[in-house]
């Protein structure tokens, strides 16, 4: 069977359970999580996209996952949210990218994961304004981040430049405001302020 040719661009956030700044990012995730092991939720906007004749624009996913320690040693717990406005067929093409079964960035965590604990589909709201962030997905995910204002330009976050993540090269640097997450087995709920988030743009294709 043909590969399916896909692109999709918009706009990613994240909060681990990690201190800022999570060290696993500067160590290509050799380094031991802050707190042992890490939670953490990947959310994307896709402001434009189409996995071959499926027009994925407007739509939201999300991928949660939990390390038991440093996450190149793999044995990932991972599952994955797809938004309730999709079709079926929207949500497979979805769930093919953020997974990496349809190649991609993606594709270079798949051997990772220990356990993949399936897609579930539910309505998301994303936020953007500012260095702001947030999402919520009802009795699943509540996250919210806010950008790390750099010295020269307050109105505009630091950021880690040429790094190895599957998103981006350059992620913004942000702290988590909150994060609650229940949904595949993992319970998390932090609201300290003191943990780690990122955000960037996106454009990838296959």
């Amino acid at each position: 069977m043909a590969e399916i040719s896909w692109e999709v661009q918009g706009e990613y956030f994240e909060t681990c359970s990690c201190d800022y700044l999570c060290p696993c990012i500067s160590s290509n995730l050799t380094a031991k999580p802050t707190k042992g092991s890490c939670t953490v939720a990947l959310v994307f906007h896709v402001e434009r996209g189409k996995y071959g004749d499926v027009q994925l624009d407007g739509l939201n996913a999300a991928v949660l996952a939990y390390t038991p320690g440093a996450m190149a040693n793999g044995d990932w717990t991972v599952g994955m949210v797809t938004d309730a406005n999709a079709s079926t067929e929207q949500s497979h093409a979805l769930a093919a990218i953020m997974s990496g079964q349809g190649g991609g960035p993606m594709a270079a965590l798949s051997p990772l994961i220990g356990a993949f604990k399936g897609v579930e589909s539910r309505p998301i709201h994303f936020e953007m304004n500012g260095m702001h962030r947030s999402i919520s997905i009802p009795d699943v995910l509540d996250q919210a981040a806010v950008g790390v204002p750099g010295g020269a330009s307050p109105d505009e976050p630091m950021y880690l430049d040429n790094v190895p993540h599957p998103v981006n090269t350059r992620l913004a640097l942000a702290r988590a405001e909150r994060s609650h997450l229940h949904a595949f087995g993992l319970d998390w709920d932090d609201t300290s302020g003191n943990n780690n988030g990122h955000y960037a743009p996106f454009h990838w294709r296959a």
